[in-house]
């Protein structure tokens, strides 16, 4: 035996010996058919479709192509660091002992949290901290993530589960379970938005009317045109979206929310999957109905909220609606998202706040208008804020039929929900990677093919991966954006307005 070959051989031996293992065999195939380059049937057949197996491939945070990648790498530790600094600013403002020790013991479990986050450690179960939704995160970590860390976990679910884990730094906390380290962020992005606000509330600080010198006809047109115009305000009120523009100047956000009816027009054509003519037929048969129940389920605090509240006004004033129940956070959700807290805080401050010191009288008083009546549609049942444990957890909405039947139930007696924002649309389509010829219907599975499910109307600016329902022309048009403006997917110039018929009227079944 030669020198190299006995060398050879102890290495192979002293690595059996050290792994108690058989290294690994290589097969040497030279007479057999060379391998086919084989084609993955998409989307999976349902039995297959689980949360770590989306219909199409998921996007996970080391796939350096997609904006998975610089969210998990980038984006969420520099939103952790900034959540960290807003509490040690608020921790060097308490004075009671007893306050200031637990606020640090938050800072710490905010700091181990930065740790598994940069060291991309593997998903731990969620500590019980007395939230409904702690057994919803355990067993679906327990059946379907053991063993995986952020990076290759699916990307909702992982920024998902990285928000939860923020949210149990304070909620086991004696003092501080309902802490918000985002909220000052969020009263800014409507105490920064001045001429926007303004320029709706001066609108529609009276009551919508139409003209009775109009014929019926005209009066339909006229009503038509606000309705269209008031979507898109409804629409691109989504481009403040704090998780992405967090270091956005004054300068820029007036330019993302003019709401001018010259800036609509220009911006309907970014609209690449247009379903608004459509919405419009489906809320005029509601009216033709004496008016029904429309449902949010709501994006972002602040200035988007406040277009979506412009919107729901409308929509009771004309009577195409007799009822508008908003759906928001339990607790704060990736950054900007509604909780009960930043509802109450709109209406209050626009009644009674003191945040545009530059506002003329007639302004404030146009304001101040505004909100005492959407203080009243509370207090009559016509506006109702509601909050699920469901909106918090790491499923997408295909599963809202089998994990929250009771959230299911209560939706499908909606004439009309409409799903704000980015991350909703994510949450509808499994946020996956979709051909952008994918129909919206088929994208959301079950939310549009169960028994009962409502009619969906999903109102999205474009600023992550999943894209869908561009039509039959959607996979040109998508390459082509892809060659022409690479950053197209999440810059927020593009949007869709899509509709889903669900089967509404159907009796709920569950297995």
């Amino acid at each position: 035996m030669s020198p190299a070959t006995t060398s050879v051989t102890e290495r192979e031996h002293a690595a059996v010996s050290s792994s108690n293992a058989p290294s690994r065999v290589t097969l040497h195939l030279g007479h057999l058919p060379s391998k086919k380059n084989i084609t993955a049937p998409w989307p999976r057949t349902p039995t297959r479709v689980d949360p770590n197996n989306p219909p199409w491939p998921a996007y996970r945070g080391y796939h350096e192509y997609s904006f998975a990648h610089a969210t998990m790498q980038s984006r969420l530790p520099t939103i952790l660091g900034k959540a960290i600094e807003d509490a040690t600013r608020t921790l060097n403002t308490e004075s009671s002992e007893e306050r200031v020790v637990d606020l640090a013991q938050c800072i710490d479990r905010m700091g181990e949290l930065m740790n598994d986050l940069s060291g991309n450690a593997k998903l731990r179960p969620i500590v019980d901290d007395d939230e409904a939704d702690v057994a919803l995160w355990n067993k679906e970590i327990a059946k379907y993530f053991q063993g995986k860390d952020f990076m290759n976990a699916p990307w909702l679910f992982a920024e998902a589960y990285k928000y939860r884990r923020l949210h149990e730094c304070f909620s086991v906390s004696k003092f501080w379970r309902d802490y918000d380290v985002f909220y000052r962020q969020k009263c800014d992005t409507f105490s920064r938005s001045t001429d926007a606000v303004f320029e709706l509330s001066l609108r529609f600080a009276d009551p919508f009317k139409i003209s009775e010198a109009l014929s019926p006809e005209e009066k339909l047109e006229a009503e038509r045109l606000m309705f269209l115009e008031l979507t898109q305000v409804c629409l691109w009120g989504n481009a403040t979206d704090l998780s992405l523009l967090i270091n956005m100047s004054e300068d820029q956000i007036k330019a993302l929310q003019s709401t001018g009816g010259d800036s609509l027009a220009a911006t309907e054509k970014n609209i690449l999957g247009n379903d608004i003519g459509r919405l419009w037929e489906h809320v005029k048969m509601l009216r033709e109905k004496t008016g029904g129940r429309i449902d949010f389920v709501l994006d972002n605090a602040g200035f988007e909220l406040y277009c979506d509240c412009v919107y729901a006004d409308f929509l009771l004033q004309s009577g195409l609606a007799n009822q508008i129940r908003f759906h928001g956070k339990r607790y704060p959700w990736f950054v900007s998202d509604v909780t009960k807290k930043d509802w109450e805080w709109l209406l209050n401050i626009m009644v009674y706040g003191q945040l545009f010191p530059n506002a003329s009288d007639a302004e404030m008083e146009s304001l101040r208008r505004l909100g005492a009546r959407w203080k009243q549609y509370e207090k009559e049942g016509k506006w109702v804020y509601e909050q699920h444990p469901f909106w918090c957890a790491g499923y997408t909405y295909w599963d809202l039929h089998s994990e929250a039947p009771d959230l299911f139930l209560h939706i499908s007696r909606s004439d009309l929900v409409i799903f704000k924002g980015d991350l909703n649309h994510r949450k509808l389509t499994y946020d996956c990677a979709a051909p952008a010829s994918t129909p919206f219907d088929v994208a959301i599975g079950p939310m549009a093919s169960s028994a009962g499910a409502p009619v969906i109307a999903s109102l999205r600016t474009i600023k992550s991966d999943v894209v869908v329902g561009l039509g039959s022309q959607g996979d040109d048009i998508a390459e082509k954006l892809d060659k022409e403006e690479p950053g197209w997917k999440i810059s927020g110039k593009y949007a869709v307005v899509l509709l889903s018929d669900g089967r509404p009227g159907e009796k709920v079944r569950f297995a």
